[in-house]
């Protein structure tokens, strides 16, 4: 069964693509949820005509991706948390306090698209996530855990 997806979907596909899927898994969960369509000639004929209005403003925002991934690439960015004698924070680093750090460097990034390497991130010390950006643009961001004074 093929269908249009209407947002993006980890792990199946991003908006607007065309992807093909057991009807079972189509018909009972993306169709009723709202988050594909069925992939008909007149439906498949509207999303090329929106594709290639959309083609112009997707380039914009593709470039601003690139700009904000070399920026993020350069820099180091520092997480703050509580952590004892020895290093060991209290709790652990998660995709939240890593993406309100990212934001007061001025740059505004989902959280769920955001991946921490490796094992939970639970001392001080240097770390790195990966960050989707946009489809096409992924870009890798080094951390540091250092302690909240």
């Amino acid at each position: 069964m093929k269908v249009i997806l209407k947002e993006n979907i980890e792990n199946l596909g991003f908006k607007d693509e065309v992807v093909d899927v057991k009807n079972g898994y189509g018909r009972n969960y993306l169709i009723p949820k709202g988050v594909a369509s069925l992939a008909t000639k007149s439906a498949l004929k509207v999303l090329e005509e929106n594709l290639k209005q959309r083609a112009v403003k997707d380039k914009k925002v593709k470039e601003e991706a690139v700009k904000t991934a070399n920026a993020l690439k350069e820099t180091v960015v520092k997480v703050g948390a509580k952590a004892g004698e020895k290093g060991k924070i209290f709790g652990s680093i998660n995709t939240i306090q890593l993406a309100e750090a990212i934001e007061k460097l001025g740059f505004t990034i989902e959280r769920k698209y955001i991946k921490i390497k490796g094992e939970p991130i639970k001392n001080l010390g240097a770390y790195e996530a990966d960050i989707r950006l946009h489809k096409d643009v992924d870009a890798t961001v080094k951390f540091e855990v250092v302690e909240d004074k």
